[in-house]
């Protein structure tokens, strides 16, 4: 059984939900608190059980329970017609390929939001190994996430 110190030192005490710090030494009953979410990844009605366990605060986890998961893109990047990361993410671990994930008006504002991305994959999802490529479409440019 793992201890909520381990998958904290492993997931470097950030929340894969939000992406924010867990303090280790907030109580585990404080919202902001650390916790373990236990995430199956065995579709129903599979034969095994298994999953993995990632670090959550405790108001990410709870709010999890009711509502999908969403990882937000942030305020600052400038994307249009942004897709849900966690999806994005599903789909590229089980039939790898090529996602467009977002527009964007200028190819600095494509840019950033590429490296934005490729971080927070990095934690989000750290056995997927992706590029992003950028490409010029209708005036703007495509951000396409693809498995290598």
């Amino acid at each position: 059984m793992i201890t909520l110190q381990e998958v904290g030192e492993r997931e470097s005490w950030r929340c894969w939900l939000c992406d924010e710090p867990v303090d280790p030494d907030m109580s585990v009953n404080d919202p902001r608190g650390p916790s373990i979410d236990s995430i199956n990844t065995v579709k129903k009605g599979g034969k095994s059980k298994g999953g993995v366990e990632r670090l959550a605060h405790r108001a990410c986890n709870t709010k999890k329970g009711a509502v999908k998961p969403v990882v937000a893109w942030p305020d600052r990047l400038f994307v249009v017609d942004p897709a849900p990361i966690i999806g994005v993410v599903e789909q590229l671990e089980r039939k790898g390929g090529r996602v467009a994930v977002a527009r964007c008006p200028g190819k600095d504002d494509a840019e950033d939001a590429s490296e934005w991305l490729i971080d927070r994959l990095s934690r989000l999802a750290p056995n997927l190994n992706v590029e992003t490529s950028i490409d010029p479409a209708g005036g703007g440019f495509l951000l396409v996430l693809k498995t290598l």
